[in-house]
């Protein structure tokens, strides 16, 4: 946010880079792991022009600081929240406030008591998120009846079983 304060499309760019996990490699190049992401494509993503990528490119790798992070970004992986379902998983959705420490702890072990196992934990970064959610994906679908326990959560404001 130093870098880009003033420059809300750059802001755009940087944080969609962050949230897809992209990386600046050698020369300046878009990548998703090992697959280079067209700047034009980022842009849209972005809902800006391809140009506000390449300057926002140059801001990142002109700052010692930014060019080491987004050298070292990496995607974080599948996400099976849109396909827990087809997958026989279950998945449940919080929406909490970021800065109560325990909520992960707590909801995970709402499950763990109830011998139900863990595939997957994804929580959206509040830095990037407006209202950050936690989701947990299971390895069976999570009961009902644990809704109101997850609600009790303290910093929970919201659940939903997907």
């Amino acid at each position: 946010m130093e870098k880009f304060g003033n420059l809300p499309s750059q802001t755009r760019v940087a944080r969609k880079m962050i949230e897809l996990g992209l990386a600046i490699g050698e020369g300046g190049r878009v990548m998703c792991g090992e697959v280079e992401v067209k700047e034009v494509s980022l842009g849209r993503a972005a809902g800006v022009d391809r140009r506000v990528v390449r300057a926002t490119i140059n801001s990142i790798r002109s700052d010692a600081k930014l060019s080491k992070l987004f050298a070292g970004i990496r995607p974080a992986g599948s996400f099976l929240k849109d396909v827990a379902h087809e997958l026989g998983f279950g998945a449940v959705e919080l929406e909490a406030n970021a800065k109560k420490a325990g909520i992960i702890a707590a909801a995970t072990g709402l499950l763990a008591r109830r011998k139900i196992s863990i595939r997957q934990v994804y929580a959206k970064d509040p830095e990037l998120f407006e209202n950050p959610t936690l989701v947990i994906i299971t390895e069976k679908p999570v009961p009902g009846n644990l809704l109101a326990a997850f609600s009790k959560i303290p910093g929970v404001k919201k659940v939903s079983l997907l």
